[in-house]
């Protein structure tokens, strides 16, 4: 979250500082000119600002929702390059504005004075107008690029509110800020964080179908940085640079960068001497203090006084000596007819607003949220018609007596594009999906009741939709079979290796114990998808003193990691012969319990992943060593334990994600490189031993191929649909 915000707070702090300087100049200059009665126009041009720039995101983000993902990502593309054009044509204005924005403001409020409260209005409006319309659209691309709102909108709240406490300061003449200094830092700032949302719109425009080249990669990274590592995770949500990079991505940030930056460097540099004194005339300072203290005829007061003189009275020089003026006939005064002094304010900020609905409304891109679908155990979709394509939000609505899971099918195939789990009676709850071209219907499944299917609906144009097709426990029954074969002879050799470590200890060769430790603890690290199953035995036999009152010390800390330690401490055989025969029988125990222990067959899918999650959180950090030294030959076979059950899913994942298993299989091969890379004969190098750049690229291979196996468990989940 906060990597995505600094983009938006500097957006934020910038714009933010603009437009209040320009409200605060505006507000001195009519407090200075005892115009004080006129600063209600400038708020209400200030708020109509504010809701042309909200109702500006709000048609962005649902114009967005309506296409399908492929027009998203074209929209979302083009959207970015425009705000880079914003923002770069933003930052070259405020380095050469800087110098002359209070004289400017200051000409302009006399002139809009001169010209009554409606000009006065469209000058606040127009200030801050088109700094929120920049922030708005600049906010939208980050918020898209980083996948989240809630990191871009903290950052611009807090640069927002910091810039409102500058402009006071400076209002109140608290302090002083040199506006040249500050708009050429952020705007250097600025220049190299407008490349990073370029190449990510020329990215999306790529995805969307509009640029050729998303398969040509310039950059592939993803082998030796970690992608989810707190640096590459800065990296990309300040700059937007990816591990993986295309080659007009590329060429795109480069250009941009060394085209935008060197302009805006060479004009720093020339502005100082761009425009010559005249000669006797001070020069010009770039620091702002904006002072109401003093109040110096203006304008407005001299017109006041010019105004006691009227047309047609004469002078006394023009009048006979001694004569009077003639008493003059009051003149009939009109009735004075005021409108109420709130209809301006809420006029210009409701029209915004209303404009925003009605583009909204008649564009058609009014998400499907409206659509309350009814779910019970006898009628399932009812109030269900044609959605429109592109992403959707349908409200379930469960009118029965019994909780139901709620799946969004497609009938012929069965496949499902989305899902709600327990929808208790009596309960709302929304459902998105993105919608394309397809046939569509709704199948509800009660507890304890059978599945009823809604009518069948055809959805054209849009492109195609992901869906999953459903798995059953049926369907999961051959991979658990072969797998849990796999696991009895594992467990059988086990039982083999901890005995003959058993032995080696009670006879004193704790040399050949040490090798032996080894061997066996791999082999029990290759069978991590059955660790559900193992109920209490996996503490007994692969238990660490972590939590434990004593530690490396307690009765409690038994198995492998307990003759580990002793192994790799000086402790002596004697001292090792309980350990390794409470080791030895608990795999004992565990073979012959195994047969008869429940394995769900949705572990599966989960074990896919969870066993080099854990082998990331664990293993790679070196937090498992007891001083064998010998995570990564942990990490080895729990690589190896995973090819195993990928083996055995590969059917039912072939035919769900073609092109998921070539590329695990790639980032297996890439990790398994790394980790032989790591071995020299029976002996591997200590995690903590590793230069940097090895460690480095270890983690990210190991995180790259779990993201990659990241999808498994959602497709091969046991859906009641199938």
């Amino acid at each position: 979250m906060w990597d995505d915000a600094f983009p938006s707070f500097l957006i934020g702090l910038r714009e933010g500082l603009e437009a209040g300087l320009i409200v605060s100049l505006l507000i001195a200059t009519l407090v200075r000119a005892g115009a004080k009665s006129r600063l209600p126009q400038v708020w209400t041009g200030v708020l109509a600002a504010i809701a042309l720039a909200l109702s500006f995101g709000a048609v962005l983000t649902f114009t967005a929702a309506s296409l399908s993902a492929t027009a998203q990502e074209a929209f979302g593309g083009t959207l970015s390059v425009i705000s880079v054009a914003f923002v770069t044509a933003m930052v070259f204005w405020m380095r050469r504005s800087a110098r002359s924005l209070s004289g400017e403001i200051k000409q302009k409020v006399t002139q809009a004075l001169a010209m009554g409260a409606g000009m006065l209005i469209v000058t606040s409006f127009l200030a801050v107008g088109r700094e929120g319309l920049e922030t708005a659209l600049f906010l939208w691309t980050t918020a898209r690029a980083a996948g989240e709102s809630a990191g871009p909108l903290t950052g611009a709240g807090i640069g927002l509110v910091l810039a409102a406490g500058l402009c006071w300061g400076l209002y109140r003449r608290v302090l002083k800020i040199n506006l040249t200094k500050f708009f050429t830092a952020t705007g250097a700032v600025l220049v190299v964080i407008a490349a990073g949302v370029l190449g990510y719109g020329l990215r999306d425009l790529q995805e969307g179908g509009v640029l050729p080249g998303k398969s040509a990669y310039a950059v592939d990274l993803s082998g030796s940085i970690d992608a989810g590592s707190w640096y590459s995770t800065l990296v990309q949500g300040v700059f937007n640079l990816t591990p993986t990079m295309t080659w007009l991505q590329v060429a795109g940030y480069v250009a941009y960068l060394a085209t935008v930056m060197t302009l805006f460097v060479r004009g720093v540099r020339t502005a100082p001497s761009a425009r010559p004194e005249p000669a006797g005339k001070a020069p010009e300072v770039s620091e702002v203090a904006v002072n109401t203290d003093e109040e110096p005829e203006t304008a407005a007061k001299a017109d006041e006084k010019s105004e006691t003189v009227k047309a047609d009275e004469k002078p006394d020089a023009a009048r006979p000596s001694g004569s009077r003026p003639a008493p003059r006939a009051p003149e009939p005064v009109a009735p004075e007819r005021r409108r109420p002094v709130w209809v301006v304010p809420v006029a210009v900020v409701a029209v915004p607003s209303v404009l925003a609905g009605l583009t909204v409304a008649l564009s058609g891109s009014k998400p499907a949220g409206a659509q309350t679908v009814a779910v019970s155990e006898t009628d399932c979709g009812k109030g269900f018609s044609a959605p429109r394509p592109g992403r959707q939000t349908f409200q379930m609505h469960n009118t029965g007596n019994k909780t139901s899971e709620v799946y969004l099918v497609d009938p012929a195939s069965n496949a499902v594009y989305g899902e709600i789990e327990g929808l208790a009676p009596g309960t709302t709850r929304d459902l998105v999906a993105t919608v394309a071209g397809g046939s569509y219907a709704w199948r509800c499944v009660p507890t304890g009741g059978k599945a009823v299917t809604s009518q069948a609906v055809r959805v054209t144009g849009g492109g195609g939709a992901k869906a999953v097709v459903p798995v059953s426990e049926n369907d999961l029954a051959a991979p658990l079979k072969a797998y849990k074969a796999y696991v009895g002879q594992g467990l059988a050799t086990l039982v083999t290796q901890t005995r003959k470590l058993s032995d080696d200890i009670a006879g004193n060769h704790l040399d050949t114990a040490r090798t032996d430790w080894l061997t066996a603890h791999r082999t029990y690290s290759s069978l991590g998808a059955a660790y559900g199953t193992f109920e209490d035995f996996d503490k007994k036999i692969n238990g660490r003193a972590d939590g434990l009152p004593g530690g490396v010390n307690d009765p409690d800390f038994t198995g492998f990691h307990r003759v580990e330690y002793g192994l790799w401490h000086g402790q002596s055989a004697d001292q090792l012969k309980g350990p390794a025969q409470q080791l030895a029988d608990a795999a004992a125990g565990l073979q012959k319990a195994f047969p008869t222990q429940t394995f769900d067959p949705g572990d599966l899918p989960l074990r896919a992943h969870e066993i080099l999650e854990n082998t990331l959180q664990f293993e790679l950090t070196g937090d498992t060593d007891q001083g064998s030294g010998t995570e990564l030959a942990t990490a080895d076979a729990n690589l190896s334990g995973t090819r195993e059950l990928l083996t055995v899913l590969t059917p039912l994942l072939t035919s769900r994600a073609p092109h998921l298993l070539p590329t695990v299989g790639t980032d297996i091969d890439r990790v398994q490189k790394l980790l032989d890379g790591a071995r020299q004969g029976d002996s591997w190098t200590p995690v903590d031993h590793l230069d940097a750049t090895t460690r480095d690229r270890l983690n990210g291979a190991t995180g790259q191929l779990l993201e990659d196996l990241a999808p498994v468990p959602d497709l091969l989940e046991i859906r009641k649909s199938a």
